[in-house]
């Protein structure tokens, strides 16, 4: 039986939110990553202003982002993790990059985002999930549009 401490099980369910976007799989983001509620911050990218707005509504919104696209690919690191509320809920920095591939664009096959998440997870009784979520550009590269 695996011993994970409560730090590396956040850190499992940040990781999960990145790797289960990469592959589409939005049922297990819905059952394994997302509160029903999330408040959702992608402003920086031009996502419009945080809100609240149901998981549901996260994982449309990216299946709708994604379509057209061959490959999508998260790399995060840089885990800082602190723990409130007597341990039972976390806040969670990282950075992480987003590349995005498509092979039938015709100025260039790639776009790279490069930033960084806040996230904010509650220990509930299926386990870590996030239930904010906000991430900060510094910076977009390549063929953005994908034209």
């Amino acid at each position: 039986m695996e011993n994970k401490s409560k730090r590396d099980e956040v850190i499992e369910v940040a990781t999960k939110l990145f790797i289960y976007t990469d592959y589409q799989w939005w049922d297990k983001l819905l059952e394994e990553v997302l509160t029903e509620q999330v408040w959702f911050d992608m402003a920086s990218v031009g996502g419009g202003e945080g809100k609240k707005i149901p998981a549901k509504d996260i994982c449309q919104i990216w299946k709708t982002g994604f379509t057209g696209i061959d490959a999508v690919h998260h790399q995060a690191g840089n885990y800082l993790v602190n723990f409130h509320a007597e341990a039972i809920e976390a806040t969670v920095f990282c950075y992480a990059i987003a590349l995005h591939y498509k092979k039938s664009a015709t100025q260039g096959t790639t776009r790279e985002f490069v930033g960084s998440y806040d996230l904010h997870c509650v220990l509930t009784d299926k386990g870590w999930r996030i239930d904010s979520f906000k991430y900060n550009v510094k910076y977009v590269n390549g063929n953005v549009d994908f034209k």
